[in-house]
């Protein structure tokens, strides 16, 4: 899941290289933070949060199986 999240981010922004996603277990859910540049924020987000809902509902659809809630954070 955290490939995917990565590829996904890298291929929206223009510093791939500043794209970092970290994995949280805790007991209620697995959270993903995605780390990117300041300036590449918007893109990650789009308008009115679009891309990063659209996201959102890619990681839930592939890890539900699992039966752990799943967050995406973007910092």
């Amino acid at each position: 899941m955290k490939e995917l999240i990565e590829y996904i981010a890298r291929s929206l922004v223009d510093n791939a290289d500043a794209v970092r996603v970290d994995e949280i277990d805790t007991p209620g859910a697995l959270v993903y933070e995605l780390h990117v540049a300041p300036e590449d924020m918007g893109r990650v987000i789009g308008k009115s949060g679009r891309v990063a809902n659209a996201i959102r509902v890619l990681l839930r659809a592939s890890v539900n199986r699992t039966g752990k809630r799943t967050l995406l954070e973007i910092v």
